[in-house]
């Protein structure tokens, strides 16, 4: 960049001034220079791109085209150098305050709160308030800063930064296993007690993709093979509750099948205490692949947002597999 250009920038800064503040005297007492200085280097600025930018009498200035043309395009500029210049400001800055946060009971309690006290000591001014709610919550009227959320379908009016992929598991206990015939595929699902997550957005309805177990991942079959294909398979329950714990918990007691996901039963499927069933078998799960952190558009995303969201992405997303309980040599 000459230094002609740098000249420039600086009298379209100038030029800006004088066409917010109306006058060269109110620019000139904003930027700490006098009159004659402030008309010197709007005047240069016309010389040097060979423009009138501006109309001149005794009691007003006003825009000619060519001003108007250069003042909406370097207001613009000059905005975002302000917001660079702020988001900069951000980087030096220690976080404090109180983040207001939001997340579903299971998610939150076997996800997110194992995570809390690593992140409040490397911010020890930060405060974090959580609430684990188990329907959908409104950011803007109760005042939150940021939720997590597992859904296929996120409101337009969010932000959304997905933070790792959610896998679920068609899983049963030993004993019910012993006690019931065998499920060979989805279609055996029919016969047997299939405890679901009751909530008028999800069905009785579970959805499997052929696809086969890699190292504790979900991994799809190529396109190719003439075996992979979908299947959906109507189940009945006896026992309908909107808690993937306590459909966990009643799995574990022998009551029936359930499709969950990983991180409610990873533990109890590492000690034996269930059991995967129909492993060449991909379930889709109420809830959605992806957990994912939203927030209300905002021109500037406070520090202490940015910081807690890009934490998550690390512990959550970091080795690409799905996400399951944090154990503390993740940390």
């Amino acid at each position: 960049m000459d230094n002609d250009t740098l000249d420039q920038l600086g009298g379209m800064a100038v030029f800006v001034q004088v066409v917010d503040t109306g006058s060269f005297t109110a620019a000139g007492r904003r930027l700490g220079l006098d009159k004659s200085a402030v008309s010197k280097q709007v005047s240069r600025l016309e010389a040097q791109l060979g423009q009138k930018l501006l109309h001149r009498t005794t009691r007003a200035l006003s825009l000619t085209e060519a001003g108007q043309l250069l003042y909406d395009r370097a207001a613009q500029s000059l905005e975002a150098l302000a917001e660079a210049r702020q988001a900069l400001g951000q980087l030096a800055a220690a976080p404090s305050g109180t983040l207001r946060l939001t997340t579903s009971v299971a998610f939150g309690r076997l996800c997110i709160a194992p995570l809390i006290p690593e992140f409040l000591a490397r911010h020890p001014q930060l405060k974090l308030r959580c609430s684990l709610l188990d329907r959908t919550v409104d950011l803007a009227e109760e005042g939150y800063d940021l939720a997590i959320r597992i859904s296929p379908r996120l409101a337009d009016n969010l932000v959304a930064r997905p933070l790792g992929e959610v896998a679920y598991r068609l899983c049963a206990s030993p004993d019910y296993l012993a006690r019931h015939s065998a499920v060979q595929a989805p279609t055996d699902l029919a016969a047997h007690n299939c405890l679901y997550y009751g909530n008028n957005e999800f069905s009785d309805k579970w959805t499997f993709q052929r696809g086969t177990f890699q190292q504790g991942a979900f991994q799809h079959l190529a396109q190719e093979q003439q075996d992979a294909r979908r299947e959906t398979v109507q189940v009945g329950s006896n026992f309908i509750i909107n808690s993937s714990e306590v459909i966990r918990d009643a799995v574990l007691r022998g009551m029936g099948i359930g499709l969950l996901p990983l991180y409610a039963v990873e533990e109890a499927l590492n000690q034996g205490r269930l059991c995967v069933l129909l492993p060449e078998w991909e379930a889709e799960g109420p809830f959605g692949t992806t957990a994912y952190a939203v927030w209300l558009p905002t021109r500037h995303l406070p520090l202490k947002v940015r910081l807690f969201v890009d934490y998550l992405v690390e512990k959550l997303e970091g080795g690409g597999t799905a996400i399951g309980i944090p154990h503390p040599g993740d940390c």
